[in-house]
């Protein structure tokens, strides 16, 4: 009784331990207890082709029990023709002994090749067996990656959700104020590179002055027009920025 506990013991480990392998990789599970199966299906073929050749010699014996039933039969009805009884009792005799054996051999033929056909059909039967199976293998490999796949497709979606809270939320935030830094100087640099234009465009007006008042001068001084006669066009002088009020 306490061999039987400890047996059971072992037992209910060993258990375990095959649920460990099949909970770990079933596929690899299932295609070793495939190829076990092949392997025993080989094994059932081989000693299915050993059968089939007892079961050719069976028949062998039957044909040629055949032939010699006949042959008898012939040699019966010859010597009984020729008035020769004593040989043809002599054959009858051996006639009636290769009949018997020709059944016995016919019932152990029907037997054989019925057991033939019953052990071919089962073979048959788990080979088509064994072909669904390694359909189903193939087909709960690809099922098993694409789930797998799909479960890390959807744990890298949840690790990847961007909001502030997350590093990369954060860095989005610092890329984006960089950003907007760079922005800030830009235009601050746009707007500092108006300063002075009214300077630079009082100047100008007050060069296009002067030119006019050369010229002015040049009219004169080669007696083209008079003094008098010269127009005096009051042109505002500004030697500084242009105020609103003016």
């Amino acid at each position: 009784m306490i061999l039987g506990k400890i047996w059971a013991s072992i037992r209910a480990q060993f258990n375990k331990l095959a649920n460990f392998f099949w909970e770990a990789d079933p596929i690899a599970q299932m295609q070793y207890e495939y190829d076990m199966a092949v392997e025993q299906l080989k094994d059932g073929r081989k000693g299915l082709e050993i059968y089939r050749g007892l079961v050719e010699r069976v028949l062998r014996q039957v044909e040629s029990g055949k032939s010699k039933v006949a042959k008898l039969q012939a040699s019966t009805k010859a010597y009984l023709k020729a008035g020769d009884r004593e040989s043809a009792a002599r054959f009858a005799l051996d006639l009636q002994r290769a009949k018997t054996e020709l059944a016995d051999n016919q019932g152990q033929l029907e037997m054989h090749e019925t057991a033939y056909e019953n052990n071919l059909k089962k073979i048959k039967h788990a080979n088509k067996k064994l072909g669904e199976v390694r359909e189903k293998i193939t087909r709960y490999d690809a099922e098993l990656k694409m789930s797998e796949a799909e479960a890390e497709v959807a744990k890298l979606a949840e690790s990847f959700e961007m909001n502030v809270t997350t590093d990369f939320g954060q860095i989005e935030q610092a890329i984006q104020g960089r950003i907007d830094e760079n922005r800030g100087r830009a235009r601050v640099a746009a707007d500092m590179s108006e300063k002075g234009i009214d300077e630079i465009k009082a100047e100008e007006r007050m060069e296009a002055t002067l030119a006019d008042d050369a010229l002015r001068d040049f009219e004169v001084e080669l007696g083209l027009v008079s003094p008098e006669t010269s127009p005096m066009v009051e042109t505002p002088k500004h030697l500084g920025p242009a105020t609103e009020n003016e």
